[in-house]
């Protein structure tokens, strides 16, 4: 019997060659969220001139040296609309935030700093330094700076960066297609009646989340039933579909219905890895199809989602071109827990904190077709192999989930 790999070990290997899809450009407004595949440098200088950053007046800072000063009012410039004349001595601009500075002008005299004489005279009842208040041409940024890095995740400051640097679109990281396949006779699609022998396909709904989570985009090409042509016809639609990653569910290990790695090894897959020495999700099928990767899950529901939370997620994150860092923590076990076996166990848990320490408290029944205590848990319990028994109180590490 050939050795199970380790899961450190199946995981560099599925991650050896990924690396983000090349670029598409999209619109500004639909590149939220998505990872920038190339640089961003400034196209213009922001701000373009030197601007106001209150309302007041424009002035001459030696003109208010010393107070009372009274000047003349020769104009106004507002944002959009500036004044086009010269401040000289004596003289101010009724000035906005946001407006160019005149010519000749040096400060800002705040209008709450200034009295009103008559409509054309003002007495500036503060001494302003020279430059208070003016934002200087290229404050922001210049022409030609490096504004944003590739690989940056586009949130809300990175768009309107870019949109102030006069970007209308940008190129960002295509996302992985991932088409899904879930197989098996016995699988009805929710909101059917389910025959006496039949269940209601619930993996691929949770895997899509995931995939979405992790930056890819997901086509279900819905159940294939345990069929050689059907599941064969089933592939040859994703890969038509430009799809970057099949998933298969189910059908994974070695039972006489259990079709994916025959069927996929007569298209020409060539298999990376099939088993993985860990529990929930020991079926586990890794491959190429050409240059569609292959993931074949197990059909139990939780090793599905626990094996796409250790491989499927780092993998569509990597060709998005996002960092993907599990939350890994150390906690203490609330009961004592019995010696592992020879593989690497992922043990479904309740983490809380208790006296300011994460607490772990393990489920007592770890079936694997149990989605209730998935859906419950907001952490996995990661024992090593061959770990030996361990007390309440006595470290542990875990795999946050929520």
């Amino acid at each position: 019997m050939a050795a199970l790999l380790p899961v450190e070990d199946a995981l560099a290997l599925l991650l050896t060659d990924a690396s983000p899809l090349a670029g598409e450009d999209v619109p500004l407004g639909s590149a939220g969220n998505r990872v920038l595949a190339v640089d961003i440098h400034a196209r213009r200088t922001q701000p373009p001139f030197d601007a106001s950053a209150m309302d007041g007046y424009a002035v001459r800072a030696d003109d208010v040296a010393q107070i009372p000063a009274r000047l003349r009012v020769i104009g106004v410039s507002v944002a959009g609309q500036r004044f086009s004349g010269c401040v000289n001595s004596g003289e101010a601009v009724r000035i906005f935030t946001g407006a160019p500075v005149p010519a000749g002008a040096d400060a800002i005299l705040l209008q709450e700093d200034a009295r009103l004489i008559d409509e054309g005279t003002i007495e500036a009842l503060e001494a302003v330094a020279r430059g208070r208040h003016i934002r200087r041409a290229g404050l922001d940024f210049s022409t030609g700076d490096l504004l944003l890095p590739s690989g940056r995740v586009l949130d809300a400051a990175a768009l309107s960066l870019a949109a102030s640097a006069n970007y209308p679109t940008l190129s960002v990281v295509r996302k992985p297609l991932v088409a899904i396949l879930a197989t098996g006779s016995e699988l009805v699609e929710p909101g059917t009646t389910p025959g006496d022998d039949q269940i209601v396909a619930s993996n691929n709904v949770g895997v899509a989340t995931l995939v979405s989570a992790a930056g890819g985009r997901v086509v279900d090409l819905g159940i294939i039933p345990d069929d050689r042509a059907a599941l064969a016809g089933a592939v040859n639609s994703a890969r038509e579909l430009g799809a970057d990653v099949i998933v298969t569910l189910g059908g994974a290990s070695v039972g006489d219905h259990d079709l994916v790695q025959e069927v996929l090894g007569a298209q020409g897959m060539a298999l990376d890895f099939w088993k993985i020495k860990m529990r929930p999700g020991k079926p586990l099928i890794s491959g190429r199809l050409g240059a569609t990767r292959v993931l074949g899950l197990p059909g139990n529901p939780v090793s599905s989602l626990v094996c796409s939370h250790l491989f499927l997620v780092p993998l569509v994150a990597r060709l998005a071109g996002r960092i993907h860092k599990p939350d890994v923590r150390t906690a203490v076990l609330g009961v004592s827990m019995k010696a592992n076996d020879h593989r690497q166990d992922y043990v479904r848990a309740v983490v809380s904190v208790d006296e300011g320490r994460l607490t772990a408290m393990p489920f007592a029944v770890q079936d694997s077709s149990m989605l209730s205590t998935l859906a419950a848990a907001n952490t996995l319990i990661i024992r090593a192999p061959d770990a030996p028994a361990a007390s309440a109180g006595d470290a542990c590490t875990v795999l946050m989930l929520r």
